[in-house]
């Protein structure tokens, strides 16, 4: 089947589409265009793109030479340069500066993206032809990493449906574009939700906040439009600290739903009708295309191979973090009931007890600790591992133009040689979606003698200061900023000759694993020394508490475990569940009571917002952080064992073996050569202070 792109006539608007879809100029090997783009013209400019694209893939699979690795696999590797770049720039704004105009594009382009993807896999002819240099790889001699190229394309084009009946390819690719509808807006619901749904406080509601928390809290009450007063924004880095600090439990319970209720309200933006045709298409996709579910056939691919051997994994871990949040309850029930209370706690409760808790057990406050957790210092510290680790130098440079005024960019160097660029987009603002995360513009290769320089960008949802005044952060917001450096770095560290293979293309269990990696690295005295200190003395972290905060590492562990492992669980649940409508609250209320979920506690993403699986990635994927941090955390050892985690011979293995290698290698064969053996869960139940079973 091939998706005929009409012929689309010249519009008046013709420069401004060519800006989006020309060759990246300028310095660094080419840079985004952000000062010319004008989305009001990105429908346009991805319909030309996809037209462009399709014209490659047509010459490709009209070829009347013999199929061979360089006319066909390579030639697929060089196809749709341009839509590639349109659709760059199309997802940062989507993510960044989303508007209503935005999001009407997103809901008109998501279907025939949808369409047009559906077209390249289910093109017979073009099938074919990967069948036939796939069959006859050992004849044309490639090496390993060109045969793995091949494995991964016809694979792929297998599971896209290319072996399928003419009608059946016609119903997949209507279930798909369906699909991609719902996707959106699914996504779009819950930013709705998030920027309609703030909390404006009055000075009588701020007992109990800690002075950064309540000067946040105004800039972003000014952000709104409500100077004078104070905002909790329905956001996880505004909801968090205001549970954990207020004392007023009925603004607790308040703030506490409008977050978890989000996706969840009724009405137009209600995701749970979007959900239950979301869960029915992928079980009938998965079964057009022989799987037995959505999550056997999602995890084919990647390192747990089957969805029993992530449940394993996830059921290795799950009684002892319940046991160990049932332990956590009664400690703060006992400050509770000491307090005089009158309280069963509950999970708007949770955050705040456990504060208290931990001041009891361990005479830490992390209110003493956030004046020492400067962004911009912490930057700073993340760059410094970076040097010392892959020996990258950054510069921040002005000569690239950037989509908002709040983005900065650095220049990354190895010695002499230009490695890529770092764009750095800290604040929150309307229009961004929540959270943190890594985007990569340009990857890294090498293909035809080429030297592609890497792009990319790190983005948070800090709030911003007021002018002069330093960005204060949580630790836990901290180990965010260095996961989703970890990102980028496995991107900056690409050594791979071929597109698809490059940087972060790995399986999705895997990709997590360098990220959560990186975060050992905020905790090393050469960080913490020199970093993590005080905005207004410039003093590190005084040596007692920084002796308090190692002892407490492994403190409210059963409450991050489970309720990240309810969320796990639930979505692999949900797409083994059959194809039965489901009523997604229910089906979450009864699953999680026979799990033994706590009632104190709920799930990181309740399904309704649970935007990982149904607006991103992460379908029956969820599971990926517990697997990948299995390996984190067996790695991590290697350079304890070590005795440093700036071992220069553990660094270089790291680099060599996981870094650099991108999909050139099974991700398994990537891990044991750099450990030495297969993983161990031994080292995840320690860091995580659980009981460590006995290995078989």
């Amino acid at each position: 089947m091939t998706t005929e792109i009409e012929s689309i006539p010249l519009p008046d608007n013709q420069a401004a589409i060519d800006v989006i879809n020309a060759d990246w100029t300028g310095p660094y090997g080419g840079v985004p265009p952000w000062d010319k783009v004008d989305p009001d013209v990105f429908s346009s400019a991805l319909e030309q793109a996809m037209a462009t694209a399709q014209a490659d893939i047509d010459q490709i699979a009209d070829n009347k030479a013999m199929p061979t690795f360089e006319n066909v696999i390579l030639a697929m590797e060089r196809s749709g340069a341009a839509l590639d770049r349109a659709s760059r720039l199309y997802g940062v704004h989507a993510s960044n500066l989303s508007t209503p105009e935005m999001q009407a594009i997103q809901s008109e382009m998501s279907p025939k993206f949808s369409a047009f993807y559906d077209g390249i896999t289910q093109n017979k002819k073009l099938f074919n032809k990967v069948k036939a240099v796939y069959e006859n790889m050992d004849e044309e001699g490639l090496n390993p990493v060109q045969q793995r190229l091949v494995e991964d394309q016809y694979r792929s084009f297998v599971r896209q449906g290319a072996n399928l009946s003419e009608d059946d390819k016609e119903t997949l690719s209507t279930i798909n574009s369906r699909l991609a509808e719902l996707s959106t807006k699914f996504g779009q619901n819950v930013q709705n939700d998030e920027e309609n749904y703030p909390t404006i406080l009055n000075e009588s509601d701020l007992d109990g906040l800690p002075d950064w928390l309540i000067s946040s809290m105004a800039n972003a009450a000014k952000g709104l439009g409500e100077e004078g007063k104070w905002a909790v924004t329905n956001t996880r880095s505004s909801m968090d600290p205001f549970l954990t600090y207020s004392t007023n439990r009925g603004l607790r319970e308040t703030v506490w739903n409008k977050y978890y209720g989000r996706g969840d309200n009724g009405g137009e933006f209600d995701n749970n009708a979007i959900i239950t045709e979301i869960l029915q298409l992928r079980f009938q996709r998965a079964q057009l295309l022989g799987y037995e579910s959505h999550a056997h056939w999602a995890l084919e691919t990647r390192m747990a191979k089957t969805p029993q051997n992530a449940i394993d994994l996830m059921e290795a871990v799950w009684p002892a973090a319940v046991a160990r949040a049932t332990e956590e309850v009664a400690d703060m029930q006992a400050v509770a009931d000491r307090e005089g209370a009158e309280i069963e706690i509950a999970p708007w409760d949770y955050r705040f007890y456990a504060e208290k808790v931990r001041k009891e057990k361990y005479d830490l406050d992390f209110n003493l600790v956030k004046p020492y957790l400067q962004m911009e210092k912490l930057r700073e510290g993340m760059f410094y591992a970076a040097k010392r680790l892959y020996n990258f130098d950054f510069e921040q440079v002005t000569d690239v133009p950037v989509f908002h005024e709040d983005v900065r960019v650095w220049k990354v160097t190895n010695g002499d040689d230009l490695v890529g660029l770092w764009y750095f987009d800290p604040y929150a603002r309307k229009g961004k979606r929540s959270g943190a995360w890594m985007n990569a513009y340009r990857t890294q290769h090498r293909m035809d003698g080429q030297d592609i320089k890497v792009i990319v960008s790190n983005n948070s949802n800090f709030v911003k200061p007021a002018p002069g005044e330093p960005v204060l952060i949580s630790w836990d917001d901290a180990n965010t900023m260095f996961h989703e450096f970890g990102h980028a770095l496995h991107g900056l560290n690409s050594n791979v000759t071929y597109p698809s293979q490059s940087g972060t293309s790995v399986a999705r269990d895997y990709v997590e694993f360098p990220s959560q990696l990186n975060e050992h690295w905020l905790e090393t005295p050469e960080v913490l020394n020199t970093y993590a200190v005080h905005y207004e003395t410039g003093k590190p972290i005084p040596a007692e508490l920084l002796a308090k905060m190692r002892k407490a590492a492994t403190f409210n562990q059963g409450f991050s475990t489970v309720e990240y492992l309810g969320s796990a669980l639930i979505d692999m649940k949900l797409h083994m569940a059959g194809g039965d409508p489901i009523d997604p609250d229910a089906f979450e209320r009864e699953t999680l009571a026979q799990l033994g979920m706590p009632p104190q506690i709920v799930m990181r993403h309740r399904t309704p917002h649970f935007g990982h699986i149904f607006s991103g990635g992460y379908s029956a994927g969820y599971y990926s952080y517990l697997w990948s941090d299995t390996l984190t955390a067996d790695a991590a050892e290697a350079f304890e064992e070590a005795g440093s985690f700036y071992d220069e011979a553990t660094a270089k293995s790291l680099y060599e073996n996981i870094m650099s290698v991108g999909d050139t290698v099974d991700p398994a064969d990537g891990f044991r050569a750099f450990r030495g053996r297969d993983v161990s869960i031994a080292p995840l139940m320690r860091k995580r202070g659980f009981p460590v079973p006995e290995e078989k």
